[in-house]
């Protein structure tokens, strides 16, 4: 018996973590961990789990932070080698922003698939992490058509 592809889906809190939550049903069958920065996001994962049929997954708080905030940055960075470290992930997911691209960069480097989704609030061009997390992701994949190029991203619809 095969054990279920181990997932973890992270995004900052706010339009990023609604989108990752939009890609629930995608998940099933899978061993799912869902991290952000917002504990009280955890009870919206668990509601969109539930209306996908799933269990609720397990969460995991991260530290926010941007380039311009380097000591929580260094936590985030902590936050996320752990949570790298303890689950072990087969499979990061992320919609941004900054622990996203901190887990994808992690995952790469312990042999997991990553996937990258810019953010649907990036109409005009790509989010900075978008733009230096893609080169590095298995999947790279903006949601807006004409944002796609022949180097990556890839459009394949919207989450929204």
């Amino acid at each position: 018996m095969t054990r279920p592809t181990k997932v973890l889906a992270i995004a900052s809190a706010g339009g990023h973590f609604v989108q990752l939550c939009r890609l629930m049903p995608a998940w099933e069958g899978c061993d799912l961990r869902v991290a952000s920065s917002d504990r009280a996001l955890e009870r919206e994962a668990a509601e969109a789990a539930q209306a996908a049929g799933l269990p609720a997954p397990r969460f995991h708080q991260v530290t926010e932070a941007n380039r311009w905030q380097p000591v929580r940055l260094f936590r985030t960075v902590f936050n996320v080698t752990r949570l790298m470290v303890t689950f072990r992930p087969d499979v990061v997911v992320t919609t941004g922003a900054a622990p996203g691209y901190l887990a994808l960069r992690m995952g790469r480097l312990i042999g997991a698939r990553t996937i990258w989704i810019d953010s649907i609030a990036n109409a005009e061009q790509l989010s900075l992490s978008g733009r230096k997390a893609g080169p590095h992701a298995d999947l790279w994949l903006t949601q807006w058509s004409h944002l796609e190029t022949e180097s990556g991203p890839k459009y394949k619809g919207s989450v929204l």
